[in-house]
Protein backbone atom coordinates (compact mmCIF):
# COMPACT_ATOMS: atom_id res chain seq x y z
CA UNK A 1 0.00 0.00 0.00
CA UNK A 2 1.14 3.68 -0.85
CA UNK A 3 2.88 5.14 2.37
CA UNK A 4 2.79 2.13 4.49
CA UNK A 5 6.91 1.59 4.14
CA UNK A 6 7.19 5.10 4.82
CA UNK A 7 4.90 5.06 7.67
CA UNK A 8 6.34 2.14 9.02
CA UNK A 9 10.31 3.30 9.05
CA UNK A 10 9.23 6.39 9.84
CA UNK A 11 7.26 5.07 13.12
CA UNK A 12 10.33 2.64 14.10
CA UNK A 13 13.09 4.62 13.81
CA UNK A 14 10.71 6.60 16.17
CA UNK A 15 10.61 3.98 18.70
CA UNK A 16 13.77 2.69 18.54
CA UNK A 17 14.80 6.51 19.38
CA UNK A 18 12.12 7.02 22.19
CA UNK A 19 13.59 7.66 25.55
CA UNK A 20 10.47 6.65 27.27
CA UNK A 21 10.43 3.04 25.18
CA UNK A 22 13.93 3.21 26.31
CA UNK A 23 12.96 3.43 30.09
CA UNK A 24 10.45 0.48 29.88
CA UNK A 25 12.77 -1.83 27.54
CA UNK A 26 15.36 -1.04 29.99
CA UNK A 27 13.29 -2.15 33.05
CA UNK A 28 11.97 -5.14 31.11
CA UNK A 29 15.87 -6.59 29.86
CA UNK A 30 17.15 -6.07 33.52
CA UNK A 31 13.77 -7.76 35.56
CA UNK A 32 14.00 -10.77 32.89
CA UNK A 33 17.66 -10.98 33.20
CA UNK A 34 17.97 -10.92 36.88
CA UNK A 35 15.29 -13.41 36.94
CA UNK A 36 17.28 -15.96 34.50
CA UNK A 37 20.77 -15.21 36.61
CA UNK A 38 18.29 -16.20 39.84
CA UNK A 39 16.82 -19.39 38.22
CA UNK A 40 21.27 -20.14 37.38
CA UNK A 41 21.61 -20.15 40.72
CA UNK A 42 18.53 -22.50 42.21
CA UNK A 43 19.37 -25.57 43.32
CA UNK A 44 15.92 -27.25 42.00
CA UNK A 45 17.17 -26.41 38.24
CA UNK A 46 20.14 -28.92 37.87
CA UNK A 47 17.70 -31.26 39.16
CA UNK A 48 15.29 -30.87 35.89
CA UNK A 49 15.64 -32.97 32.81
CA UNK A 50 18.71 -31.75 31.16
CA UNK A 51 17.53 -32.00 27.75
CA UNK A 52 15.41 -28.91 28.74
CA UNK A 53 17.31 -27.29 30.97
CA UNK A 54 17.05 -23.94 28.73
CA UNK A 55 13.29 -23.84 28.86
CA UNK A 56 13.75 -24.05 32.56
CA UNK A 57 15.57 -21.21 32.79
CA UNK A 58 12.40 -19.19 31.78
CA UNK A 59 9.99 -20.47 34.28
CA UNK A 60 12.22 -21.51 37.36
CA UNK A 61 11.93 -19.07 39.96
CA UNK A 62 14.38 -18.94 42.85
CA UNK A 63 13.49 -17.01 46.43
CA UNK A 64 11.15 -14.01 46.29
CA UNK A 65 12.44 -13.09 42.71
CA UNK A 66 9.52 -14.16 39.95
CA UNK A 67 10.14 -16.23 36.84
CA UNK A 68 11.35 -14.55 33.51
CA UNK A 69 7.68 -15.57 32.12
CA UNK A 70 5.90 -13.45 35.28
CA UNK A 71 7.59 -10.48 34.01
CA UNK A 72 7.06 -11.22 30.33
CA UNK A 73 3.29 -11.63 31.82
CA UNK A 74 2.94 -8.34 33.54
CA UNK A 75 5.42 -5.92 31.78
CA UNK A 76 5.25 -6.83 27.82
CA UNK A 77 1.17 -4.96 28.54
CA UNK A 78 2.65 -1.83 29.46
CA UNK A 79 4.77 -2.04 26.61
CA UNK A 80 2.38 -2.76 24.27
CA UNK A 81 0.20 0.36 25.73
CA UNK A 82 3.12 2.76 26.30
CA UNK A 83 3.78 2.33 21.90
CA UNK A 84 0.22 2.54 20.47
CA UNK A 85 -1.78 5.01 23.47
CA UNK A 86 -0.99 8.03 21.37
CA UNK A 87 -0.64 6.32 17.95
CA UNK A 88 -3.95 8.52 16.82
CA UNK A 89 -5.11 11.08 19.26
CA UNK A 90 -0.96 12.42 19.42
CA UNK A 91 -1.13 13.54 15.56
CA UNK A 92 -5.12 14.72 15.81
CA UNK A 93 -3.65 17.02 19.05
CA UNK A 94 -0.39 18.27 16.70
CA UNK A 95 -2.62 19.08 13.58
CA UNK A 96 -0.47 16.62 12.25
CA UNK A 97 -3.02 13.67 10.75
CA UNK A 98 -4.68 15.37 8.79
CA UNK A 99 -1.38 16.49 6.81
CA UNK A 100 -0.56 13.32 6.63
CA UNK A 101 -3.62 12.07 5.10
CA UNK A 102 -3.41 14.74 2.65
CA UNK A 103 -0.37 13.37 1.08
CA UNK A 104 -0.42 10.07 -0.94
CA UNK A 105 -0.90 8.17 1.96
CA UNK A 106 -4.29 5.88 2.72
CA UNK A 107 -5.52 6.05 6.00
CA UNK A 108 -5.27 2.23 6.28
CA UNK A 109 -1.54 2.13 5.35
CA UNK A 110 -0.95 5.02 8.43
CA UNK A 111 -2.55 2.84 10.69
CA UNK A 112 -1.32 -0.24 9.86
CA UNK A 113 2.56 1.28 9.26
CA UNK A 114 2.13 2.23 13.12
CA UNK A 115 0.94 -0.72 14.21
CA UNK A 116 3.59 -2.83 12.44
CA UNK A 117 6.12 -0.80 13.81
CA UNK A 118 5.34 -0.70 17.38
CA UNK A 119 4.92 -4.87 17.11
CA UNK A 120 8.47 -4.80 15.39
CA UNK A 121 10.09 -3.25 17.90
CA UNK A 122 8.81 -5.48 21.00
CA UNK A 123 10.13 -8.51 18.69
CA UNK A 124 13.17 -6.52 18.19
CA UNK A 125 13.11 -6.53 22.15
CA UNK A 126 11.72 -10.19 22.82
CA UNK A 127 13.73 -11.63 20.55
CA UNK A 128 16.83 -10.20 21.71
CA UNK A 129 16.27 -11.06 25.41
CA UNK A 130 15.28 -14.67 24.06
CA UNK A 131 18.92 -14.91 22.42
CA UNK A 132 20.57 -13.06 25.76
CA UNK A 133 18.85 -16.19 27.95
CA UNK A 134 20.24 -18.55 25.43
CA UNK A 135 23.49 -17.31 25.67
CA UNK A 136 23.72 -17.44 29.61
CA UNK A 137 22.66 -20.85 29.60
CA UNK A 138 25.33 -21.65 27.50
CA UNK A 139 27.99 -19.35 29.82
CA UNK A 140 26.60 -20.66 32.94
CA UNK A 141 25.26 -24.44 32.55
CA UNK A 142 27.57 -25.00 29.89
CA UNK A 143 24.53 -26.43 27.89
CA UNK A 144 23.45 -25.29 24.36
CA UNK A 145 19.80 -25.37 23.83
CA UNK A 146 19.47 -28.34 21.45
CA UNK A 147 16.76 -28.17 17.93
CA UNK A 148 13.78 -28.99 19.79
CA UNK A 149 14.17 -26.39 22.83
CA UNK A 150 14.94 -23.53 19.92
CA UNK A 151 11.65 -24.65 18.52
CA UNK A 152 9.70 -24.68 21.64
CA UNK A 153 11.01 -20.96 22.67
CA UNK A 154 10.25 -19.85 18.48
CA UNK A 155 6.29 -21.23 19.53
CA UNK A 156 6.51 -19.20 22.83
CA UNK A 157 7.81 -16.35 21.14
CA UNK A 158 5.04 -16.32 18.38
CA UNK A 159 2.73 -16.78 21.59
CA UNK A 160 4.19 -13.97 23.42
CA UNK A 161 3.87 -11.31 20.14
CA UNK A 162 0.29 -12.61 20.14
CA UNK A 163 0.00 -11.09 23.55
CA UNK A 164 1.97 -7.91 22.88
CA UNK A 165 -0.15 -7.26 19.12
CA UNK A 166 -3.25 -7.50 21.45
CA UNK A 167 -2.66 -4.65 24.01
CA UNK A 168 -1.38 -2.39 21.11
CA UNK A 169 -4.20 -3.25 19.15
CA UNK A 170 -6.30 -1.94 22.34
CA UNK A 171 -4.32 0.95 22.62
CA UNK A 172 -4.68 1.86 19.32
CA UNK A 173 -8.32 1.36 19.58
CA UNK A 174 -8.37 3.95 22.79
CA UNK A 175 -6.06 6.15 20.80
CA UNK A 176 -8.49 6.15 17.76
CA UNK A 177 -11.69 6.41 20.37
CA UNK A 178 -10.83 9.08 22.71
CA UNK A 179 -9.07 12.67 21.45
CA UNK A 180 -6.58 12.82 24.45
CA UNK A 181 -3.95 10.94 25.29
CA UNK A 182 -4.10 10.82 28.99
CA UNK A 183 -7.71 9.33 28.90
CA UNK A 184 -6.36 6.84 26.19
CA UNK A 185 -3.42 5.57 28.62
CA UNK A 186 -6.01 5.32 31.50
CA UNK A 187 -8.65 3.26 29.69
CA UNK A 188 -5.65 0.86 28.33
CA UNK A 189 -3.97 0.89 31.67
CA UNK A 190 -7.67 0.43 33.01
CA UNK A 191 -8.51 -2.67 31.24
CA UNK A 192 -5.03 -3.83 31.42
CA UNK A 193 -5.27 -4.07 35.63
CA UNK A 194 -9.14 -5.71 34.99
CA UNK A 195 -7.67 -8.55 33.00
CA UNK A 196 -4.76 -9.13 35.02
CA UNK A 197 -6.03 -9.36 38.55
CA UNK A 198 -9.52 -9.24 39.17
CA UNK A 199 -10.37 -11.79 36.27
CA UNK A 200 -9.14 -14.35 38.70
CA UNK A 201 -11.88 -13.15 41.50
CA UNK A 202 -14.95 -12.76 39.24
CA UNK A 203 -14.11 -16.25 37.84
CA UNK A 204 -14.33 -17.37 41.26
CA UNK A 205 -17.36 -15.90 42.46
CA UNK A 206 -19.01 -16.27 39.53
CA UNK A 207 -18.36 -19.92 40.13
CA UNK A 208 -19.19 -20.30 43.09
CA UNK A 209 -22.95 -18.93 42.76
CA UNK A 210 -23.20 -21.20 39.26
CA UNK A 211 -21.79 -23.72 40.77
CA UNK A 212 -21.49 -23.93 44.57
CA UNK A 213 -19.54 -26.70 45.84
CA UNK A 214 -18.69 -27.52 49.66
CA UNK A 215 -16.65 -29.79 51.98
CA UNK A 216 -19.34 -32.76 51.08
CA UNK A 217 -19.82 -32.00 47.15
CA UNK A 218 -19.80 -35.00 44.77
CA UNK A 219 -16.48 -34.99 42.26
CA UNK A 220 -18.74 -34.17 39.85
CA UNK A 221 -19.47 -31.20 41.27
CA UNK A 222 -16.03 -29.94 41.94
CA UNK A 223 -14.75 -30.62 38.36
CA UNK A 224 -17.89 -28.72 36.79
CA UNK A 225 -16.71 -25.80 39.14
CA UNK A 226 -13.40 -26.05 38.23
CA UNK A 227 -13.94 -25.97 34.23
CA UNK A 228 -16.30 -23.13 34.44
CA UNK A 229 -13.93 -21.09 36.99
CA UNK A 230 -11.27 -21.85 34.43
CA UNK A 231 -13.31 -21.08 30.76
CA UNK A 232 -13.77 -17.57 32.77
CA UNK A 233 -10.34 -16.74 33.72
CA UNK A 234 -9.73 -17.63 30.06
CA UNK A 235 -11.08 -14.58 29.01
CA UNK A 236 -7.84 -12.43 29.93
CA UNK A 237 -5.07 -12.63 27.65
CA UNK A 238 -2.69 -13.24 30.37
CA UNK A 239 -4.01 -16.59 31.26
CA UNK A 240 -4.11 -17.70 28.10
CA UNK A 241 -0.50 -17.23 28.00
CA UNK A 242 0.09 -18.51 31.32
CA UNK A 243 -1.53 -21.69 29.71
CA UNK A 244 0.30 -21.98 26.76
CA UNK A 245 3.98 -21.31 28.39
CA UNK A 246 3.24 -24.08 31.01
CA UNK A 247 2.53 -26.46 28.00
CA UNK A 248 5.39 -25.17 25.52
CA UNK A 249 8.30 -24.73 28.13
CA UNK A 250 7.12 -28.02 29.77
CA UNK A 251 7.21 -30.82 27.33
CA UNK A 252 6.09 -32.80 30.20
CA UNK A 253 2.58 -31.51 30.65
CA UNK A 254 0.24 -33.06 28.30
CA UNK A 255 -3.15 -31.86 30.32
CA UNK A 256 -4.37 -28.54 30.98
CA UNK A 257 -7.03 -27.79 34.07
CA UNK A 258 -8.85 -29.94 36.51
CA UNK A 259 -8.36 -34.05 35.75
CA UNK A 260 -10.01 -36.65 37.22
CA UNK A 261 -8.02 -40.14 37.94
CA UNK A 262 -10.03 -41.79 34.82
CA UNK A 263 -8.08 -39.76 32.61
CA UNK A 264 -4.69 -40.59 33.75
CA UNK A 265 -5.83 -44.43 33.40
CA UNK A 266 -3.28 -45.73 31.04
CA UNK A 267 -0.89 -42.80 30.91
CA UNK A 268 2.63 -43.27 30.21
CA UNK A 269 4.63 -40.26 31.93
CA UNK A 270 6.75 -38.92 28.56
CA UNK A 271 7.90 -35.68 27.47
CA UNK A 272 5.66 -34.85 24.67
CA UNK A 273 7.09 -33.46 21.03
CA UNK A 274 6.08 -30.32 19.56
CA UNK A 275 3.24 -31.59 17.38
CA UNK A 276 1.47 -33.04 20.50
CA UNK A 277 2.03 -29.93 22.60
CA UNK A 278 1.03 -27.90 19.50
CA UNK A 279 -2.30 -30.04 19.57
CA UNK A 280 -3.00 -29.30 24.05
CA UNK A 281 -2.57 -25.47 23.37
CA UNK A 282 -4.34 -24.62 19.71
CA UNK A 283 -7.52 -23.33 21.48
CA UNK A 284 -4.87 -20.59 23.57
CA UNK A 285 -3.26 -19.73 20.57
CA UNK A 286 -6.28 -19.59 18.11
CA UNK A 287 -8.23 -17.45 21.17
CA UNK A 288 -5.33 -15.12 21.42
CA UNK A 289 -4.78 -14.55 18.01
CA UNK A 290 -8.62 -13.88 17.79
CA UNK A 291 -8.70 -11.67 20.78
CA UNK A 292 -5.47 -9.78 18.93
CA UNK A 293 -7.61 -9.93 15.35
CA UNK A 294 -10.50 -8.71 16.02
CA UNK A 295 -9.54 -5.70 18.53
CA UNK A 296 -7.56 -4.64 15.52
CA UNK A 297 -10.07 -5.04 13.43
CA UNK A 298 -12.07 -2.73 15.29
CA UNK A 299 -10.03 0.43 15.62
CA UNK A 300 -9.15 0.01 11.97
CA UNK A 301 -12.82 0.08 11.24
CA UNK A 302 -13.53 3.41 13.86
CA UNK A 303 -10.10 4.77 12.13
CA UNK A 304 -11.68 4.48 8.65
CA UNK A 305 -14.91 5.83 9.63
CA UNK A 306 -13.73 8.93 12.00
CA UNK A 307 -13.71 11.86 10.69
CA UNK A 308 -10.58 14.05 10.64
CA UNK A 309 -11.05 17.61 10.54
CA UNK A 310 -8.34 20.07 9.44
Amino acid sequence: MAGMTTIFRKELADHLGSRRIAVISTIIILASLSAVLSAVESPTLLQQDSAALFLSLLTERSGNLPSFLFFVTFLVPILGILLGFDAINAERQRGTLSLLISQPVYRDALINGKFLAALAAMALMMGGILALIGGISMAKLGIAPNGAEILRALVFFGAAMLYASFWLSVAILFSVLFDKTSTSALAAIALWIFLAFFVQLVAGVVADHIVPVGRESPAEEVLRHEHLRMNLMRLSPAYLLQEVSLVVLNPSVRILGPIDVCRLQGVIPSALDIGQSLMVIWPQLTALAALSIVCFGVSYIAFMRREIRS
